[in-house]
Order: structure tokens, then C-alpha cells, then sequence
């Protein structure tokens, strides 16, 4: 059984988690779902999502950010501190292929070619 990566938060990030966090137990106290974003619904019903993608992109959407390009983005953020296609697999669930796709774009001095012996 694999454990989940560590992951690292910036001062901002770790306030707004630490923050969250305490918003989403005042609003929903008794919730059982385990998953860090929730909508009033799945607060009280853990058998489903924590939330949809339609949720997500709603919201990114009414701020001006594009869900789908900050997700690429942050990969590359990754692929470019870690340059592990394994890790990459792990934090967000990519193919073999599409981890090492971002790990020579964020590296183009990496050359993929045969393996010497």
C-alpha cells in the first residue's frame, strides 16, 4: 500500500486552508464527508463526490480564472520543482505518458530517448 505524497503549502495557501477549514466545521459541524471541498449537499451525504467539476468551474468562472489552465499549471509547477513523472501519476492522476509530457516541457534540457546500458 502506497501512502499519499507529502505536498508542501505556501504561507497564503496554508492560511486560506487553515481558514476553510474552520469555515467549512462552523457551516457544517456534523458533516462526515471526508473530502476537502464541499457543497451543501454533499456536506451531509458522503456517499457521493465531494463536489462536481461543474461546481468548480462555476466558481472559477466568477472569479476570471480559468479552472483547466490552472490545473496545467500547477502540474508544471510541480514538473518543474520534483521533475518525477511518478510523483506527477500520484498528485493528479496522469498517465505515464501525460507526466512525462509536463516533465519535458518544464525540463526541455531532458532528452527521451533509449535507455543506455
Amino acid at each position: 500500500m502506497s501512502s499519499a505524497p507529502v505536498v508542501y503549502l505556501d504561507v497564503f495557501t496554508l492560511r486560506l486552508t487553515r481558514e476553510w477549514e474552520l469555515q467549512r466545521h462552523r457551516r457544517w459541524p456534523d458533516s462526515s464527508n471526508p473530502h476537502f471541498f464541499v457543497t451543501r449537499n454533499t456536506a451531509v451525504d458522503d456517499s457521493g463526490p465531494p463536489i462536481s467539476a461543474g461546481v468548480v468551474q462555476l466558481l472559477f468562472q466568477r472569479v476570471g480564472l480559468p479552472a483547466g489552465q490552472l490545473r496545467v499549471d500547477r502540474i508544471v509547477d510541480e514538473a518543474r520543482h520534483s521533475a518525477d513523472p511518478v510523483r506527477l501519476m500520484e498528485l493528479f492522476g496522469l498517465s505515464n505518458l501525460s507526466a512525462t509530457r509536463y516533465v519535458l516541457t518544464a525540463h526541455p534540457d531532458k532528452k527521451s530517448g533509449p535507455i543506455a546500458p
